[in-house]
């Protein structure tokens, strides 16, 4: 049985290592470590809290709820400073948002200038994304194999490559100049997108249905946790919508995009043993390296699972369909919203969806990335024991 008890962990001196070497790898990118929106969500915040003037840097991570000398705090800092949104380093009194980063928060701004602002700076003003932009700008998007060989043209290290084109794809998706055009994803001009504006919204809709092939059956006896990435997701029946949906989403974005870190990657019908796949649904969902959660279709046993792992503050990644609504106690988590409405929104962008779960992935599997769920928020001293 799970122990609960209120005592904060110190630092091994092997974290210690582990973090100093990590901090040194992060100097040699020539890019941010993170997809745009997670730093222009901490300039809004900024925003907010400070109604566009400089805010002190304990007060603001106090207002979030977050350590101000965390490694996701400093990194956050870091980031939103990389993008050019803000001012004020890891140990500066006072954060506020540069000229640009105001523009792209303030919603008192024109929509037009707000998107060019924030194209500017997520892509235009990062050089190895303004060059791989310029290079494919027009064209359809390659494939991930001919990304990562032009970002190696262009400079970006053989081991930063995958991170760099999977968070160049994110940050080309979000503000806008990555479109579905002629059944394809396209990267679009700044002149086009401006010119298209206001865009439309995403409609809704029933998702796209295929058929994954069967994987082989994993004993709890040969469960190599920290290999596994468990995926937490709606199974339902034979031949039902949620298994149809749910095979769709782990055979052509969740497996592909775990592919590259090495995991293996566990749905709860791939464990033996039916007479206790409770116990082990718990121990994967507990002690597995990474939990993907799939909450689409709002099933209570998917989230029960999810609060299980929140308990734990182990990387978890969540996505859901754009049909339906991120419930409220969990829409402050980063969740991917993947249209599948019909064929012809979700085949383009497959590409696009991979990159981002990868992404996300990379991010919450990093050594100082801290897990921020409603229970780290409001207990972050609580550790469970198992």
């Amino acid at each position: 049985m799970a122990k609960v008890n209120e005592k904060i962990a110190e630092p091994t001196p092997a974290t210690q290592i582990a973090e100093a070497a990590l901090k040194k790898k992060r100097t040699q990118r020539s890019f941010p470590a993170s997809s745009f929106e997670e730093p222009l969500s901490f300039a809004k915040a900024i925003f907010q809290i400070g109604s566009g003037q400089a805010v002190k840097r304990l007060t603001l991570f106090d207002q979030l709820g977050k350590s101000p000398e965390s490694g996701g705090s400093r990194q956050l800092i870091v980031n939103a400073g990389r993008y050019g949104l803000t001012k004020g380093g890891v140990q500066a009194d006072n954060i506020e948002l540069t000229p640009e980063g105001l523009k792209a928060v303030d919603e008192q701004v024109s929509g037009r200038e707000q998107v060019r602002t924030r194209a500017n700076l997520a892509i235009l003003g990062i050089e190895p994304f303004e060059k791989l932009y310029q290079k494919f700008v027009g064209n359809k998007l390659p494939a991930h194999a001919v990304l990562i060989d032009a970002a190696k043209d262009i400079g970006i290290e053989s081991e930063h490559a995958p991170e760099a084109i999977d968070t160049f794809v994110v940050n080309l998706r979000f503000v806008g100049l990555l479109k579905t055009l002629s059944g394809a994803e396209r990267i679009v001009s700044l002149d086009m997108l401006l010119d298209e504006l206001p865009a439309s919204g995403v409609k809704a809709g029933i998702e796209v249905q295929t058929v994954r092939q069967t994987t082989s059956v994993i004993t709890s006896e040969h469960a190599h946790f920290e290999q596994t990435c468990f995926y937490v997701a709606p199974i339902g029946e034979e031949g039902s919508e949620a298994r149809k949906h749910s095979d769709l989403f782990l055979g052509t974005l969740v497996e592909p995009a775990v592919e590259n870190f090495k995991l293996k990657v566990v749905r709860a019908d791939a464990i033996d043993k039916p007479g206790v796949i409770t116990r082990q649904i718990i121990d994967y969902i507990m002690r597995a390296r990474l939990v993907i959660a799939d909450l689409s279709f709002h099933n209570p046993n998917v989230f029960y699972e999810l609060a299980l792992r929140h308990s734990v503050k182990l990387p978890i990644v969540q996505i859901i369909r754009s049909a339906d609504k991120v419930p409220f106690d969990v829409n402050q988590m980063r969740t991917i919203q993947i249209d599948t409405s019909d064929i012809y929104s979700f085949a383009p962008k497959i590409e696009s969806y991979r990159a981002e779960i990868a992404n996300q992935v990379r991010r919450s599997l990093e050594a100082d990335h801290i897990v921020d769920t409603p229970i780290s928020v409001y207990f972050p001293s609580m550790t469970v024991k198992l």
